[in-house]
């Protein structure tokens, strides 16, 4: 029997769907107190997801095998190093899943405003999630045909925004006066780190592609393909629908909002088209969380077949998915969301995707420095286009700093427990590799071993 495969339209579904989800449909309100400031965040996460999105292709076209940032990590600096990319990594799939349940649970509040409720949005949150976790138990196939209709669907009425917003667009409060701001006239470059560091996050999975690379068809051509041309869809959309939403409804209005592109099209075609985008956006925020479900099984799973994680993380189950991966991880994207949700649904998005953001940040700075060590290492290779390359990753690494350090005191220091906590069990998977490999006569020790 033939194993259901991946093709370019189905990883570019993954890379579009996993970036356009919780970041478009909620960053108006996050971003509304920053006015024209929030141009200087796009313009610097755009400059580094192209630069990433590249560093991405180039890394899936040297090394086409599953488990994307922490193999390439693990490539260029050893075990440890991909150890951390791996941990890191897989924090920021669950801790993003979060974030996107609490959209979700944002726009159904137009139809149901008692979600508004703590206990009520946490428990439709966390239904939502084991509904999408069990769908992907099933394996691939229905992966990708769930995940190909709902990137299709999510598209619609961003495109409606996007077009038809312009016509309503109001500079007046684009422009917010700076006694209205989140920060003084003098701090706007910390402002501006801010804004990348929010902005961001709305450019989180452009990778996507590189992870299931085992599930896909010719990975060395299909994935830097996928993830070039997602990253310009999403990019481009981004930019575009937030920027005119900010445009078309009042800062302190924007800031309260829980639906803000819903709220604009009620101003563009009234009660209907409110309810039209709240629609589809769930179906945005539905899409993003089963691909990023799919993620958090994926992650853990290629690690643990490295023996950078417990051995259990990477078993299968009958339909060839990681089935122990993804249920501990949406425990983990529970307990997270019932940790938060009591601070209200923007303070509780904006929490999550600082944290969120500064454990991506971790792996995609390691594969940037990866990227340039391995031009290094393999510059008879590729002898042309080496130079062009590290200028790029370093240009990556760069903006990721950036966007690390404007992340915040409270997210780095989160981040960095998050970082350091995982250090044990890495310690303890290797111990358990030295007893297997004693037990089977395999093992050699240090002092003996010939360098190579």
């Amino acid at each position: 029997m033939n194993k259901k495969m991946m093709g370019l339209w189905s990883c570019i579904a993954l890379v579009v769907g996993n970036m356009i989800g919780s970041g478009i449909f909620m960053l108006p309100s996050v971003l509304a107190a920053y006015g024209p400031l929030t141009l200087w965040g796009w313009a610097a996460s755009l400059v580094s997801a192209l630069s990433l999105a590249v560093v991405f292709a180039r890394l899936s076209a040297i090394i086409p095998s599953a488990g994307g940032p922490h193999v390439y990590t693990r490539e260029a600096f050893g075990d440890f190093a991909g150890y951390l990319c791996a941990w890191c990594y897989w924090k920021s799939a669950w801790i993003g899943n979060a974030a996107i349940v609490v959209t979700v649970v944002g726009y159904f509040t137009v139809f149901f405003p008692k979600l508004a409720n703590p206990v009520a949005g946490a428990s439709l949150a966390i239904g939502l999630l084991w509904l999408l976790t069990f769908i992907n138990l099933g394996g691939i196939g229905i992966f990708s045909l769930v995940q190909n209709a709902f990137t299709v669907l999510k598209l619609i009425p961003l495109l409606l925004i996007a077009i038809c917003g312009w016509f309503f667009f109001n500079a007046d409060n684009f422009a917010v006066p700076v006694y209205e701001r989140n920060i003084p006239e003098s701090s706007w470059l910390g402002a501006v780190a801010t804004l990348t560091a929010l902005t961001m996050w709305s450019f989180v999975g452009l990778e996507s592609a590189t992870v299931p690379a085992g599930d896909v068809k010719d990975p060395q051509k299909t994935i830097p393909r996928a993830t070039i041309i997602g990253t310009i869809i999403a990019g481009t959309f981004y930019v575009i629908s937030v920027t005119v939403v900010q445009g078309m409804l009042p800062a302190r209005a924007l800031t309260a909002s829980t639906a803000p592109f819903a709220d604009a099209a009620r101003l563009i075609v009234g009660d209907w088209g409110y309810y039209l985008i709240s629609a589809g956006a769930i179906i945005a925020a539905v899409g993003a969380l089963n691909g990023w479900v799919m993620m958090q099984g994926q992650i853990p799973m290629a690690a643990a077949r490295d023996g950078l994680l417990p051995a259990s993380l990477g078993k299968l189950n009958k339909h060839g998915v990681p089935g122990l991966a993804l249920v501990i991880s949406s425990t983990l994207v529970s307990l997270l969301v019932l940790a938060n949700f009591r601070h209200g649904l923007v303070d509780a998005f904006q929490i999550i995707i600082l944290i969120g953001t500064m454990t991506t940040l971790v792996p995609y700075m390691l594969c940037a420095a990866g990227l340039m060590q391995l031009m290094v290492d393999r510059r008879g290779v590729f002898p042309a286009s080496v130079l062009i390359l590290v200028l790029i990753a370093s240009l990556a690494f760069i903006f990721a700093i950036w966007a690390l350090y404007g992340s915040g005191r409270e997210a780095v220091f989160w981040g960095f427990l998050v970082l350091v906590a995982g250090i044990p069990i890495y310690t303890w998977r290797k111990w358990r590799s030295k007893v297997d490999a004693e037990r089977s006569g395999s093992y050699i020790p240090a002092s003996h071993a010939v360098e190579r």
